[in-house]
């Protein structure tokens, strides 16, 4: 059996103890002040901060809470968020991702993607890199054959549920992390028996944030799931989850240029401001809210640049 042993501080062992609060027994012992049971490692916590992970899990599960006992770092920390265990670029790993918070015009999209560790190299054969060195038009042509390749899940939400939802209090964070939550139970379904190595999520908010935005939730995925900036760059996984989320986000764009009758630029910059304006202007303030994010500044702006041009 594994044994991993981590010291923290008196806000670290909070953390710890939250963390696994739905995982808690009891352990009657001295000095014992939190026990809880996963299905591969069993977790103490002692009154001296000192944390033992015992289990096939206990090196993941120790990693998750920094330097293990003893040793030296047992993983490297390259981007902000989790700790990452090594060699995770190939393992087998679920990689979830969003794209268009940031644009006016246009849906939040979020996809999750499973790449088998003997998928690896396929999937960088396929043209997989972070997309953020790739085209648009690129994506477009890759996109078919990982769709045909991997199990996959992509969530579009469009405007009017967005402006739905945002308009009863929902923020951004909030939307995102009940998509991605969504997005990886839809791939965990279709993987059915089969299980990944780790879920790598593209981070955009705390670990116990995330959690507390989805927290009503009938089925929460929380089982050996990662969170790291940067993600795409970390696990082909996440690479092409977000390759992926971008093209249905720009295949929804493309419905709602025809719709607009005018190619709907991405962003939320000076042109937006002014392609907005002329849609305001030819269709009216209804047509306009259906194509965007009402909330973003960008609306106000569009408003003021059209009353200029009705003087």
């Amino acid at each position: 059996m594994s044994n991993q042993v981590i010291l923290v501080d008196d806000q670290g062992l909070k953390k710890v103890m939250v963390h696994y609060a739905a995982s808690k027994i009891v352990r009657n012992a001295p000095g014992v002040v939190f026990a809880a049971k996963l299905t591969d490692t069993s977790i103490t916590a002692y009154k001296s901060g000192k944390v033992l992970f015992q289990g096939g899990g206990a090196e993941r599960e120790a990693a998750r809470w920094g330097k293990i006992e003893g040793t030296k770092a047992s993983a490297k920390e390259t981007t902000k968020g989790d700790v990452l265990p090594d060699h995770l670029a190939k393992l087998s790993v679920v990689g979830s991702d969003e794209t268009g918070t940031g644009d006016f015009f246009g849906p939040v999209t979020v996809a999750a993607c499973f790449v088998r560790a003997d998928q690896v190299e396929l999937v960088r054969e396929l043209g997989v890199k972070d997309s953020k060195q790739l085209t648009d038009d690129l994506m477009r042509k890759i996109a078919p054959d990982l769709q045909a390749t991997l199990i996959y899940s992509v969530l579009t939400l469009k405007n009017d549920k967005y402006n739905e939802v945002q308009a009863r209090g929902w923020s951004q964070g909030k939307i995102k992390a009940l998509l991605h939550n969504q997005a990886l139970k839809h791939v965990l379904r279709k993987m059915e028996d089969e299980k990944p190595d780790y879920i790598l999520i593209d981070q955009f908010a705390e670990r116990g944030i995330y959690y507390n935005h989805i927290q009503s939730e009938s089925e929460i995925v929380r089982e050996n799931v990662l969170f790291s900036t940067k993600a795409e760059g970390l696990h082909l996984a996440v690479a092409a989850a977000s390759i992926i989320a971008r093209v249905a986000f720009l295949e929804e764009m493309d419905r709602l240029s025809q719709i607009a009758g005018v190619e709907l630029p991405k962003g939320a910059g000076a042109k937006v401001d002014e392609v907005a304006a002329r849609i305001l202007l030819k269709s009216g303030e209804e047509s306009l809210k259906s194509l965007t994010k009402w909330h973003f500044a960008n609306a106000r702006k569009a408003k003021a640049i059209a009353a200029r041009k009705r003087k």
